[in-house]
């Protein structure tokens, strides 16, 4: 049976004076509006169609995507607040409504929020909530130490990032896996570090199978050479601007440095690093 708020592929029923009518199976006839119909159809054709309700609450068949779909977290701006909740532009016509009962902190008008995008089976509306903690699980065991996996930063804590895990499960970066600028409602990928006893899980964002430190010093050696024989990095500089350079922590790069200083290459300096010229 097709999802309201996924995408599906429908069967074109007929045309009517409003529309394409596609099948619905046990939805039953639901309409394509004229301005979503493609230039050239044909009765049995098959499209991929976004189900939702339209301003009536009628189900609706668009061919447009939103940026999230049901059972999605997203980041999403809040386009308008009134008297009975917040909506969110989502990419479609219909803004995404968020009820007050589901919003952890009062939403504000042209903020953006990390929200999951749920189906109301009461009310028969899809809607959004900021309160993650009731649609994200707290522990996983479906996940392998090491498993690549996808990544979205939605808040940050005491001890490092708090993520979500697939869209589905909560994680943690902690502070000393971080070496580059994080946003909350940025994606990125990282890699489980460590499944704990009590099931909640640890989270790296350097591919625990890459081990690039036996070259890192050469690379650095080459990085210095390329910039013409000095680069402007010194003990103060900050650890994301390292990364973003050398995709390593602060604490692997002053290694490899302190590997080319015993070797005489290059010197330390208060402005920064130097090649050793050779005489």
């Amino acid at each position: 049976m097709p999802n309201i708020g996924k995408m599906n592929e429908l069967r074109i029923l007929r045309q009517s004076d409003c529309g394409l009518m596609l099948d619905g199976e046990d939805l039953g006839a639901i309409l394509m509006p004229n301005r979503y119909m493609p230039e050239q159809w044909e009765v049995d054709d098959v499209l991929e169609v976004f189900l939702m309700l339209d301003s009536e609450d009628r189900l609706t068949a668009v061919r447009d995507r939103p940026y999230a779909m049901v059972g999605e977290i997203a980041h999403l701006k809040v386009v308008s607040v009134t008297q009975v909740g917040a909506f969110l532009d989502w990419g479609l016509p219909k803004d995404l409504f968020v009820p007050y009962r589901e919003q952890k902190i009062p939403l504000r008008e042209g903020q953006s929020y990390v929200v999951f995008i749920y189906f109301d089976q009461e009310s028969r509306r899809i809607a959004a909530s900021t309160k993650l903690d009731h649609y994200l699980d707290q522990t996983a065991s479906c996940y392998t130490e090491g498993e690549q996996v996808e990544l979205m930063i939605c808040a940050k804590t005491d001890l490092g990032y708090k993520a979500a895990v697939n869209g589905r499960h909560w994680g943690v970066i902690f502070y000393n896996e971080v070496f580059q600028k994080l946003d909350r409602g940025q994606k990125v990928v990282g890699y489980i570090k460590q499944l704990r006893e009590d099931g909640k899980i640890d989270l790296t964002l350097k591919d625990p199978a890459v081990n690039d430190l036996p070259e890192l010093p050469e690379r650095v050696l080459q990085y210095i050479k390329d910039q013409g024989g000095f680069i402007p990095i010194t003990a103060k500089t900050p650890p994301e601007e390292i990364y973003e350079l050398f995709g390593v922590s602060k604490k692997n790069f002053k290694r490899a440095v302190s590997a080319l200083y015993k070797d005489r290459l290059i010197t330390l300096d208060e402005d920064g690093t130097r090649l050793v010229v050779e005489a």
